[in-house]
């Protein structure tokens, strides 16, 4: 477990829900959640996490199936690792911690968390800054030839277990650096400590299973749930700030802001002359944007 890379921060385990949520804490100020994106841990978040601790009461987790958090076998349909349930750990996770609202800065896989989270606690989440991603139901609906052979973990992933499980897991090391690596940025941007870190923990007994079911609920009852809050005009009031990599996938195959609109009654937002991996190849750029949390 990586320690040097989050000096002054706290770290426990915050048994919710059902599972053990591997959980960092540090700084002063309003409480803010940060969660990581795929085939990643919290610590994307290494070299942004001090300045913003300096403002906030940061908490960086691991999701479920993810990093040092637990790892629950999947069920038939795929709901304990839907972004319903996945939410509701953070949350849950907030609330022991004392937090009852809360500002959400989320990547990737996080962020579908996140907008999840913010649909169903309303309460809870304050604001939000969502990072390379469209809406996952319009990313599925409107997916292209060049979409699908640039994401094409999102297809081999949801094939039916075990077989990515098995490929993943006889060689996780070289699964992240080609995953990562094959990015416009390849594996410069990332600290050698922090690469480590992601390979070391999807080397752990039940990572590539975990990783396997958040996709495979995100083709299935993710989507679900998607088009009910559309069937009934549920959309997100909090205030959305969406970045996203004009070098990424999401910047060349949707109109991100466009789509956002469409689910997000007050949302602003633009492309960084960046990747896909914002935290660690823009940091700078991302904690100038991180004001919007400010207001």
């Amino acid at each position: 477990m990586t320690v040097d890379l989050f000096p002054n921060f706290d770290r426990r385990w915050i048994e919710v829900n059902g599972v053990k949520i591997f959980t960092r804490t540090g700084g002063q100020g309003r409480p803010l959640l940060l969660l990581h994106g795929h085939p990643q841990t919290h610590v994307i978040w290494h070299q942004v996490a001090q300045q913003l601790a300096k403002t906030h009461t940061v908490v960086m987790t691991d999701l479920r199936g993810y990093g040092d958090s637990d790892k629950p076998l999947g069920n038939i349909d795929h709901l304990n690792y839907s972004k319903r349930v996945m939410s509701q750990d953070q949350v849950a996770v907030m609330q022991q911690l004392g937090f009852d609202e809360f500002d959400v800065l989320a990547h990737d896989r996080g962020a579908r968390v996140a907008h999840r989270m913010a649909l169903d606690y309303p309460a809870a989440v304050r604001r939000l800054i969502l990072l390379d991603i469209a809406p996952t139901l319009a990313m599925y609906e409107q997916t292209t030839q060049q979409f699908a052979r640039s994401y094409w973990h999102w297809f081999f992933l949801i094939q039916p277990s075990p077989m990515p499980e098995r490929l993943i897991q006889a060689d996780p090391e070289a699964y992240v650096k080609e995953v990562m690596g094959r990015r416009s940025s390849g594996l410069t941007p990332f600290d050698p400590r922090a690469l480590a870190e992601y390979v070391r923990c999807l080397s752990l007994p039940g990572a590539a299973h975990g990783l396997c079911e958040d996709y495979r609920a995100s083709a299935s009852i993710d989507l679900l749930h998607d088009q009910q809050d559309l069937s009934q005009g549920k959309i997100l009031q909090q205030p959305l700030l969406v970045l996203w990599g004009e070098q990424g996938v999401v910047h060349q195959c949707f109109d991100t802001l466009n789509e956002w609109r469409k689910v997000a009654k007050n949302v602003q937002g633009h492309s960084l002359p960046c990747g896909h991996y914002i935290a660690e190849e823009a940091p700078e750029l991302l904690l100038q944007h991180a004001e919007f949390l400010e207001t």
